[in-house]
């Protein structure tokens, strides 16, 4: 089931986020406390995106945050990957938005699959030297 969430959702979002990217990006483990996150999605993400989940009787397990233009977070729970939450919510964002960018990073080779798959296109590479991790990047395209 997919529905928008609402700030006191925000707790689980972040910890979506937090079992995902950790399990993808484990070079990066530890980046951020749990309290960080929750910062993040309260402050950061919730007042600026458009927040929608998707939920597995009724646990959530995964996430997509967007505003025109950007898809700002997705993350789908290492368990529930593979099934069609991440399709769906990116779903979600294509029928709001007749063009999408994002960024991912360049090691994130299942990441970067899922994206090319569902027709992005790759348009630009960095080291990295302008995101909080420092770790190279890559900016995707989808237009209706």
């Amino acid at each position: 089931m997919l529905r928008q969430l609402a700030l006191a959702d925000m707790g689980a979002a972040a910890q979506v986020h937090r079992i995902a990217f950790d399990k993808a990006m484990p070079w990066l483990v530890g980046l951020h406390t749990p309290d960080e996150d929750r910062w993040f999605y309260r402050e950061r993400v919730f007042p600026t995106c458009r927040v929608w989940g998707c939920f597995d009787d009724e646990v959530l397990s995964g996430i997509i945050a967007f505003r025109e233009g950007w898809v700002e977070q997705l993350y789908v729970l290492p368990a529930a990957q593979g099934r069609g939450a991440g399709t769906e919510l990116l779903d979600v964002a294509k029928q709001v938005c007749d063009r999408l960018e994002l960024w991912t990073f360049q090691r994130n080779t299942r990441a970067r699959r899922f994206y090319e798959a569902r027709g992005f296109a790759l348009v630009e590479q960095t080291d990295g030297a302008r995101n909080e991790e420092k770790e190279p990047d890559a900016r995707y395209l989808w237009t209706l």
